[in-house]
């Protein structure tokens, strides 16, 4: 699956043009998505310095992209008249979708277990349900 991931405010936090703070597991759920096999291309506002800083950034940490804004790495402005910054992607990761940003836990889930993001909730809200939930009582005793 291709997916394209957004910088500010999905992976770390806003504080554009400078780089917030991490978010919670983003970078480990990165990683485990380019383990999974994913294309994942860092997908940003972001330009010139400021996106290699994004790229910098995120290399310190053990991400290395797909491509950084454009579908594939050998892709070049200059050369391809029908170039685009809106990408081919499978899959969107940017916390300015409807409903905000899923935490980084239940993206996985929907990604691996392919998901809903209702799925997920409803899963974990019946998992946390069931741990908490007293043993079935019974009238029949030994």
């Amino acid at each position: 699956m291709i997916i394209a991931v957004d910088f500010d405010g999905t992976i770390v936090e806003h504080r554009y043009p400078e780089i917030g703070e991490e978010i919670p597991f983003a970078t480990e759920t990165i990683k485990m998505l380019i383990a999974d096999q994913h294309q994942v291309i860092l997908w940003s506002v972001r330009e010139g310095k400021l996106l290699q800083d994004a790229v910098d950034w995120c290399k310190e940490r053990g991400i290395e992209f797909y491509a950084v804004n454009k579908d594939y790495p050998e892709e070049k402005k200059e050369n391809n008249e029908h170039y685009s910054r809106k990408l081919k992607a499978d899959l969107f990761i940017d916390d300015r979708n409807i409903g905000g940003l899923p935490d980084w836990g239940h993206i996985y889930a929907m990604i691996k277990g392919k998901k809903s993001y209702k799925q997920v909730i409803k899963e974990s809200l019946m998992g946390s349900e069931e741990e908490s939930r007293p043993g079935k009582k019974s009238w029949w005793k030994f």
